[in-house]
């Protein structure tokens, strides 16, 4: 079935809809209840506003600003936030189902007693039959918070049957008591996430960080602490330097020797198959040509760090903060990116000298990696290797494609806004807005 058209609004018009809306709220007179069901809202801003009780009923909220606002009891029933900014509003009591919020930013929003079940617009078609409204090939009447920033949002007594959290960043997120039957949080990251009392039956949490995760007096289907016992373990970095009996800055002078010798002197790091999330100033070391096939990096702070020239295929830097660093001719096969920041970072090639004076292009190959609603804005991404890599959802406005390989990714959902694709290669890519 077709779908409705719907009337966009300017950020004027809406200017009036909030006063009259905050006066209502208040007590006013002359205010109105705000009942925006089925409009066009994308891009403007509701910051610091009180919407309590206002109805957005099938509307699009597409990169709209609604931080610092109060939408207690308002209606977000099948609306598309994706991108929307909702850090620390308060939606209690809030119902957003069959809403999709994917890539939205809520940080320490609050979300308690929400509802995030499913939902279905329903109308009637020429025959008087009732039909699920179309919206969208993705949109099924799930609830979706697929990539959404979440830390340390409140999701206390939520109800979520079915919700969809895939590569969300829960970390720190309270969800006490709340019904999450058959929810979706596989490869979200769950870091010191407390679901005490909660229902849990029937969840998915494939390759989900769970490290400190609360789950006391949760009901599950299989128990979830055998999955995370199951999870691959990688060596601690200081129990390395510990056997070796030397300190991490000892190390790294070894590898500046080795560095500035050419190989006659030192020693070459190698920091394969090794969890590395406790070195929490490695960003200020040369790191430049290292080893680290198959290590962990996950949400470590890697902005303006020097790793050129590097080897870490099948490596982990899901929620790594790596703006602006320089990643010049590195090698990152079959790594995981997901939600990593990689805004306005070098990942173009370096230029080698052969032996008989030709020049040499050392490309950043980043072949099968998982880039799903990683941060690439601004970022020199020329001549890079994206060969079946997955960038659904990636934000990647503004950065430099010139004769780029896409050949064989995923490029659904991503943003490339202003980006320069001058001779990028997108052979049998898959892509859709």
């Amino acid at each position: 079935m077709t779908s409705q058209k719907i009337e966009k609004l300017s950020q004027s018009e809406l200017d009036i809809v909030i006063k009259k809306h905050t006066d209502f709220v208040t007590g006013r007179r002359g205010g109105i209840r705000a009942t925006l069901k089925f409009k066009d809202l994308s891009g403007l801003s509701f910051r610091k506003a009180d919407m309590s009780g206002a109805d957005f009923t099938g509307s699009t909220l597409r990169g709209c600003d609604l931080s610092y606002g109060r939408f207690v009891n308002a209606s977000f029933f099948a609306c598309d936030l994706r991108d929307a900014n909702l850090e620390r509003g308060d939606f209690n009591r809030a119902d957003f189902r069959g809403a999709y919020v994917a890539g939205a930013n809520l940080v320490a929003a609050n979300l308690g007693n929400a509802d995030l079940r499913e939902g279905r617009i329903m109308q009637s078609n020429r025959e008087g039959i009732m039909e699920q409204m179309d919206l969208g090939d993705e949109r099924d009447g799930s609830t979706v918070f697929s990539g959404a920033k979440m830390r340390e949002t409140n999701l206390s007594g939520s109800r979520a049957v079915y919700a969809d959290f895939s590569n969300a960043d829960l970390t720190g997120v309270v969800i006490k008591d709340a019904d999450l039957r058959a929810v979706n949080f596989e490869g979200a990251n769950l870091t010191k996430t407390d679901f005490s009392g909660s229902d849990m039956r029937d969840t998915q949490l494939k390759d989900a960080i769970m490290e400190s995760a609360v789950f006391e007096n949760t009901e599950q289907t299989t128990k979830i602490e055998s999955k995370i016992e199951a999870a691959p373990e990688r060596k601690d970095m200081k129990l390395i330097l510990d056997e070796k009996g030397i300190s991490l800055e000892e190390m790294i002078k070894e590898h500046v020797l080795w560095l500035t010798t050419q190989g006659n002197s030192g020693e070459k790091m190698n920091l394969s198959g090794v969890d590395l999330t406790g070195l929490p100033d490695l960003k200020k070391s040369p790191i430049t040509a290292i080893k680290a096939l198959d290590s962990k990096f996950i949400g470590m702070n890697l902005e303006d760090a020097q790793m050129q020239f590097c080897q870490f295929d099948k490596s982990d830097f899901r929620d790594t903060r790596m703006a602006r660093a320089d990643l010049r001719g590195s090698r990152f096969i079959n790594v995981d990116f997901t939600r990593a920041d990689l805004s306005d970072a070098k990942l173009s090639p370096l230029k080698f000298k052969n032996a008989d004076g030709s020049d040499r292009l050392e490309r950043v190959n980043l072949s099968g990696a998982v880039l799903k609603h990683t941060n690439l804005s601004g970022a020199d991404l020329r001549n890079t290797i994206f060969m079946g890599a997955d960038l659904s959802n990636a934000n990647l406005s503004g950065a430099d494609l010139r004769y780029a390989d896409f050949t064989g990714a995923n490029l659904k959902n991503a943003n490339l806004k202003d980006a320069d694709t001058e001779n990028a290669v997108f052979q049998d890519t898959q892509m859709m807005s």
